[in-house]
């Protein structure tokens, strides 16, 4: 059977996050019926929902009673994309990832398996909770690699809860679950700052590539742990979200998918790249390797999710950076709003 979004309904679960947000301007091209975002904005932005009267924002955790119980019986495909952002942040609260990772999978998954039109349930998954830790050269990480016992922070460690339970509820209950393995994602939307104030610097600097291109707007030096030599691979949030459709589309039902470039870019190369679109002469700043981050040098192979899913990434990294740096300076005013919320709890650290 030929699955579509045409009017379908659809739930986001942190809809109003980077990659959610993304996802769903990308979901309202499909003339869906309803699409259902539930966010309690703990570290998303409410300014990243599309004003769509097909579009119903509802706030508050999916771990809410209340929230689950009122979800719509006719349901046709739900994306989990709530997390709590992210590895930083989870080592210095574990139980509030533990409040915001692992319980909202649980509850989901136990609320969605009562509701039988559902055709998928895409569950963000991470590549980086199975990726060899390695700073020599890396092998390209497949869905079939090992799962280790032992990971760097508590994100990691929800992230595959999050697959088992998803496992479990397709076991027992018949769940139609699919799991989207996500590679680094950056892009427009991706507010620093946005959300609650989660007792780090990390709730303001987010990801590497938003965090390296607002300073380098600024003027200031980009730091490099261990010197620039990590690598990742990082893909566009249009092209992650044209990947959660994919997979909800054509997805294999317990089926995991790597969403990726298939390329290597090391965290020096970007830091580089942003220079250049930024027009910033500040020398690297070059440091010694995070302390808690052994994950060295990765990239994820794309050859199951082009053959499966017919899906493969479309932006390269120098276009991409581009983008995200004409965002970043058509949205200044609105980031460092975000920024300001914070800056009194940063000084106090």
């Amino acid at each position: 059977m030929d699955l579509s979004f045409n009017n379908a309904k659809i739930l986001v679960v942190g809809g109003a996050g980077f990659v959610g947000s993304n996802l769903v301007h990308k979901l309202l091209e499909e003339n869906p019926e309803q699409i259902i975002i539930v966010d309690n904005l703990i570290s998303s932005d409410a300014a990243n929902i599309p004003s769509d009267k097909r579009v119903k924002f509802i706030f508050g955790s999916i771990t809410n009673d209340k929230i689950l119980a009122e979800l719509p019986e006719d349901l046709d495909f739900a994306f989990h994309l709530a997390c709590y952002h992210g590895n930083q942040s989870s080592i210095a609260d574990p139980m509030a990832d533990h409040e915001n990772n692992t319980l909202t999978s649980l509850k989901l998954f136990e609320r969605l398996k009562e509701i039988k039109s559902l055709k998928k349930v895409v569950y963000a998954a991470a590549a980086c909770a199975v990726a060899e830790k390695t700073y020599d050269e890396p092998t390209a990480t497949t869905e079939e690699q090992p799962v280790t016992l032992y990971h760097d922070s508590p994100y990691s460690i929800s992230k595959i809860i999050g697959e088992l339970y998803g496992n479990y509820y397709h076991q027992q209950h018949g769940l139609p679950f699919v799991k989207a393995r996500f590679s680094n994602v950056y892009g427009p939307r991706e507010i620093l700052g946005a959300g609650q104030w989660r007792g780090t610097q990390h709730t303001v600097w987010r990801n590497v590539t938003p965090t390296f291109i607002w300073r380098a707007l600024n003027g200031e030096s980009l730091p490099l742990d261990n010197g620039g030599n990590a690598s990742r691979d990082f893909i566009f949030v249009e092209d992650m979200a044209r990947g959660l459709m994919a997979c909800a589309l054509k997805g294999a039902v317990s089926g995991v998918y790597n969403l990726a470039t298939g390329n290597e870019t090391s965290i020096l190369e970007l830091a580089e790249l942003i220079n250049e679109f930024t027009n910033n002469t500040a020398p690297l700043d070059l440091k010694p390797a995070r302390d808690w981050d052994r994950s060295g040098k990765r990239f994820a192979s794309t050859r199951k999710a082009k053959e499966e899913l017919g899906f493969e990434s479309q932006v390269s990294i120098r276009e991409g950076v581009e983008k995200t740096v004409a965002w970043t300076i058509e949205n200044r005013e609105l980031i460092a709003s975000r920024i300001e919320k914070h800056q009194k709890m940063m000084s106090q650290l």
